[in-house]
């Protein structure tokens, strides 16, 4: 509670207001999470069947979509053995990250890192006779982010996680390479292969976890290097996908 007051005497002395509506946040909840609750409520995401290995919604098709088993007829069996997403990469969840990435709004981690924290256990529920043995992993950022930037979105959620008590490994390396922003469909399934290397110990089983997913390619990259370390199963979150 007192970290919460602290956030909310910052938003009366230096006002940011909501993320994506603008009005001015009144209690410390608001504060807390920097979205009024109004729009708290509306970003409540999507419904409906998804894709058993991307996460991501079901148009046409049943089980897995349709670019899953194209990729996995022509690359055999992937590393990431399932992915969650939670929220598209449109509209006001396009506004919502922009105003967390770029503008560095760390109220928003929050916001953020609560689904984070649902989707893990959606993904491995608790039980009181298999308790989740699985470590979350960041993404790690690209070599110079954080030098040029002056943070990494991803890590500083990781740092929430770690906080509120949940088993956290930065494991991965990330090796230079070439930008995904800057590639097609088809180079950046290639770009990132081999350019994910483990530096620590691994655990038995691993949630990555990352902002965006467009391809997979990233999540997946990173998955191939912690089972050649040693995991025994790997999952993936994305919060936004393109």
């Amino acid at each position: 509670m007192i970290t919460k007051l602290i956030f909310l005497i910052r938003e009366f002395f230096f006002p940011r207001g909501c993320a994506l509506c603008g009005e001015a946040l009144l209690d410390v909840e608001e504060a807390w999470y920097g979205l009024c609750q109004d729009c708290r409520k509306s970003l409540s995401g999507e419904t409906g069947e998804r894709c058993s290995g991307c996460g991501k919604p079901l148009i046409s098709e049943q089980g897995r979509c349709l670019q899953c088993r194209e990729e996995e007829n022509r690359s055999g069996e992937r590393s990431c053995a399932r992915i969650t997403v939670i929220f598209p990469y449109t509209g006001q969840y396009r506004r919502l990250l922009g105003a967390y990435k770029f503008g560095k709004n760390p109220a928003l981690g929050h916001f953020l890192e609560e689904k984070i924290r649902s989707a893990a256990d959606s993904l491995l529920p608790p039980s009181p006779t298999v308790p989740v043995s699985a470590v979350l992993c960041p993404v790690p950022p690209r070599p110079g982010k954080i030098r040029k930037t002056g943070w990494d979105q991803v890590e500083y959620l990781a740092k929430l996680l770690e906080r509120d008590k949940l088993p956290v490994s930065r494991c991965l390396k990330r090796l230079p390479s070439r930008s995904q922003k800057t590639l097609d469909r088809e180079h950046r399934l290639t770009n990132l292969k081999g350019r994910f290397i483990a530096v620590k110990k691994i655990p038995r089983e691993v949630i990555l976890f990352d902002d965006v997913i467009t391809t997979g390619a990233t999540l997946e990259a990173c998955a191939a290097a912690l089972k050649a370390a040693g995991a025994e199963r790997v999952y993936g979150i994305a919060l936004f996908y393109d």
